[in-house]
């Protein structure tokens, strides 16, 4: 560990490996790697499910590759690496001047791993980054904005499922926690959108060739299951992760992060026989 704060012993660690996707994705398992006490972190195949998935779309390719990469993307991805090594530093006793707030939901995982605390952590650092990022949302293409949101909501899914399993589920909540695990709820995400977005990057302006290959599932979940709660889904998520302007990211139910709420087509396909039964069942 280097001498100085954390958060500066962080910022080194995101400057050696930021226009290196290979290094980024590196560091993140190195990351799992120890901790207080050699301690080996668990939940390393759902944090590297994620970047494996935006390293197949060319997202963090450096600046000046051809295609360009996608600086949104990259952001976001940095803001995770720093916040895990932040939060890794300051466990291992470096001084806290100068800390990244988001960074106080890593530590806490760091210190005391589980599931909940996991995607807290993960989720704060993924919103906050939203947040401070949405400039550069705005430059993408229609069919990345949309998906920006997709992935938001289901992130913020995953993690009630563990922590706030009534409100995930409903009746059927007491399985919730099994379904949420970051072993399986964070990587069926991102296997679930591999299988609809091509392993390239940028994708243009119209949606509907992505929606109508969406498999039967992925359309049950998004509209039969989470589209029905995403008002209490984003009330509760802003609560959890102390991030209120998280609000703001949704108008009645559309999601709103760098994207119109008049613009709602995408959002309201047909839902299938399966999600109205879903609907019906788990309301």
């Amino acid at each position: 560990m280097r001498d100085g704060t954390a958060a500066r012993s962080a910022e080194e660690t995101v400057a050696l490996v930021r226009d290196d996707p290979a290094a980024r994705l590196r560091v993140m398992r190195e990351l799992y790697r120890g901790g207080p006490g050699d301690r080996h972190l668990p939940y390393r195949r759902a944090a590297v499910a994620f970047m494996s998935w935006q390293l197949r779309r060319g997202l963090l390719r450096p600046p000046h590759a051809t295609p360009a990469a996608s600086p949104w993307w990259r952001a976001v991805n940095e803001r995770l690496i720093r916040d895990g090594y932040e939060a890794r530093a300051l466990a291992d006793g470096l001084d806290p001047a100068g800390s990244t707030p988001s960074a106080a939901a890593s530590l806490e995982f760091v210190l005391r791993p589980s599931a909940r605390r996991w995607y807290r952590a993960h989720n704060t650092s993924i919103v906050a980054a939203y947040l401070e990022h949405a400039d550069l949302a705005r430059a993408e293409g229609r069919v990345e904005r949309f998906f920006l949101n997709v992935v938001l909501v289901r992130v913020l899914y995953a993690h009630a499922l563990v922590a706030a399993p009534r409100l995930a589920l409903g009746r059927l909540g007491p399985v919730a926690p099994l379904l949420g695990d970051p072993r399986v709820g964070m990587t069926g995400i991102f296997l679930s959108l591999s299988r609809i977005l091509p392993d390239r990057y940028p994708l243009g302006e119209d949606a509907a060739p992505y929606l109508t290959v969406e498999n039967r599932f992925g359309h049950l979940l998004d509209f039969g299951v989470i589209r029905p709660r995403l008002a209490r889904l984003y009330r509760w998520s802003a609560e959890d992760l102390g991030l209120p302007d998280l609000l703001d990211l949704l108008d009645g139910d559309v999601p709103t992060y760098a994207w119109p709420a008049a613009d709602r087509d995408p959002w309201d396909p047909a839902p299938s026989a399966a999600a109205r039964l879903a609907r019906r069942v788990l309301r």
